[in-house]
């Protein structure tokens, strides 16, 4: 392999490495701020964070993952 088709390839590895993370960042920021304004339209003040709820299920949380060591939820009065 030639020095100059090493450059090439190394650099189109390095621009879609940037593509991505410039990508992803872009999308968390869009549809997170999009969500969290629905909220506080919605609700006149934003959702707590995720929590556990009395059940043991995960309350306020609306993506796959689920965050480690959430605490619990405290009680509306």
């Amino acid at each position: 392999m030639a020095w100059s088709q090493f450059a090439k390839d190394a650099a189109t590895f390095l621009v879609l490495i940037v593509a991505g993370v410039l990508l992803g960042t872009y999308l968390d920021r869009r549809f997170t701020s999009d969500e969290i304004d629905q909220q506080v339209t919605s609700n006149d003040r934003p959702e707590a964070s995720a929590c556990i709820g009395e059940d043991g299920s995960w309350k306020h949380w609306h993506w796959a993952n689920v965050p480690a060591l959430s605490p619990k939820c405290r009680r509306e009065l």
